[in-house]
C-alpha cells in the first residue's frame, strides 16, 4: 500500500512496539504524537515530548515522554528526578 495524504499506508518508525499493521493505518501525525520510546519516529523533539529525569525515575519512559512539564515539575524528586532540568519555560527543577 502506497502512502495517502494523511500518511497512512507506511510506517514512519525506525523502532515500535506498535503492530505494523496498525502503524500502517493510522496517520503520520497520530504517529508522530506517539512517544519514541513507544514508536521511534524521531520525533520527540520537535512534538516536546521528552523526559527532564536528570537522575532515577520510577516512570516508565514512555509516561516521562508523554508527561507535561508540569507534572514532571511537581513530581518528587524521589520518584522522577528533574533536580538541574531546564523546561521551556525557562525554570530549573529543584
Amino acid at each position: 500500500m502506497a502512502e495517502n495524504d494523511k500518511g497512512q499506508g507506511v510506517s514512519h518508525a525506525k523502532d515500535s512496539q506498535v503492530p505494523g499493521a496498525v502503524q500502517e493505518k493510522v496517520p503520520k501525525s497520530v504517529e508522530h504524537n506517539l512517544p519514541d520510546s513507544v514508536h521511534d519516529t524521531g520525533s520527540n523533539q520537535q512534538t516536546g515530548k521528552v523526559s527532564h529525569a536528570t537522575g532515577d525515575s520510577i516512570v516508565p519512559q514512555a509516561l516521562q515522554e508523554g508527561l507535561p512539564e508540569k507534572v514532571e515539575k511537581v513530581v518528587p524528586n524521589a520518584i522522577h528526578d528533574t533536580s538541574g532540568a531546564k523546561f521551556s519555560d525557562g525554570s530549573v527543577g529543584n
